[in-house]
C-alpha cells in the first residue's frame, strides 16, 4: 500500500500527466527565495544559512526536521505573512521564506528552487502552543499563514535569492486534517505488520504530543486495522513496518 491511501476525496479532479519527469511540467516564475534556516540538534533557535544541501525523500542535510519517513521535511513561509503580522526573524521556525503569500499553494503542487530542487508541497502548518509561547498571540491570528510544509522530491542546492517556481503535479492533496492524515497512515500498513504511535506520528506529520489521542481517532478504523498500531514495540505481534513506501509517488514521475 502506498501513498494513494493518504488521498482526499477531491483528488480526481487533479489535472494527471501520469509518468512525467519534473523537468516537463509546466513551470511559473511564483517569485524568489529570501532566506534560508535550519536548526540542528537541539539548537532552541534556526540558524540562517546562505546555502542548502538537500536529498530527496529526506530533507535539508542535517537538519533536524530531515527525515525519510515524514511529510514535513521542509516549512515554507510567505515574506507577506511576516509584513503583515511585523513578525521577528525566523519567528514562523521556517526552513525557507519566499518572496511571495503561501496562502494559494496547493497541496500537491511542486515547487522548484533553482535549477534543481523540487519540492512536493504536502500540507498547511498550523501554529502551535510552542510557537504561541514564543510569539503570543499567534494561533488565533495567523491561521494558515503559518507556511506550507513539503517533502524533496529531487534533492540538490539551492541558496538565498535562487528563484522558486511553481507547477502542478498529478499527486494527490493531502489533507490539513491530522485525524485523516493519522488515519490513512493506520490504513497503509500492511496486513500481517505493525508500526507504534511514535512511527505513527512521525509519518503523519504530527507531534509525539498528538500520540495520546491516537486511541480515540484509530477507533473509527476497522478493529483489525487499528490493531497493527501499538503503544510500544514490545507489544509488536509480527514485524515493524518501516514505511518505507508510504510516499513512494514515483508512479506520477518517470
Amino acid at each position: 500500500m502506498t501513498y494513494a491511501t493518504l488521498r482526499e476525496t477531491h483528488a480526481s479532479s487533479l489535472t494527471r500527466h501520469p509518468g512525467q519527469r519534473p523537468d516537463e511540467l509546466d513551470w511559473r516564475l511564483a517569485g524568489e527565495l529570501k532566506a534560508i534556516y535550519s536548526r540542528v540538534g537541539k539548537e532552541p533557535a534556526p540558524r540562517r544559512i546562505l546555502r542548502a544541501e538537500t536529498m530527496a525523500n529526506y530533507g535539508i542535510v542535517g537538519d533536524r526536521h530531515a527525515c525519510p519517513h515524514s511529510p514535513r521535511q521542509l516549512l515554507i513561509a510567505g515574506d507577506p505573512a511576516y509584513q503583515q503580522f511585523e513578525l521577528p526573524e525566523a519567528a514562523l521556525r521556517e526552513n525557507v521564506r519566499v518572496s511571495f503569500s503561501t496562502l494559494d499553494l496547493r497541496s500537491g503542487d511542486l515547487l522548484r528552487i533553482g535549477p534543481d530542487v523540487v519540492l512536493w508541497l504536502t500540507f498547511h502548518c498550523e501554529p502551535c502552543s510552542l510557537l504561541e509561547r514564543r510569539c503570543p498571540g499567534t494561533i488565533k491570528s495567523i491561521g494558515h499563514h503559518r507556511g506550507m510544509l513539503a517533502r524533496v522530491l529531487r534533492g540538490g542546492t539551492f541558496t538565498a535569492r535562487d528563484e522558486v517556481f511553481i507547477a502542478r503535479s498529478s499527486i494527490p492533496a493531502m489533507s490539513n486534517d491530522w485525524q485523516v492524515r493519522v488515519r490513512g497512515v493506520a490504513n497503509a500498513v500492511p496486513d500481517g505488520h505493525y508500526i507504534i504511535y511514535r512511527q505513527l506520528a512521525e509519518m503523519a506529520g504530527v507531534a509525539n504530543a498528538y500520540c495520546r489521542a491516537f486511541p480515540k481517532v484509530l477507533s473509527k478504523l476497522p478493529p483489525d486495522v487499528a490493531g497493527r498500531v501499538r503503544g510500544g514495540a514490545s507489544s509488536l505481534p509480527g514485524p515493524q513496518w518501516t514505511g518505507a513506501e508510504l510516499y513512494d509517488v514515483s508512479e506520477h514521475f518517470a
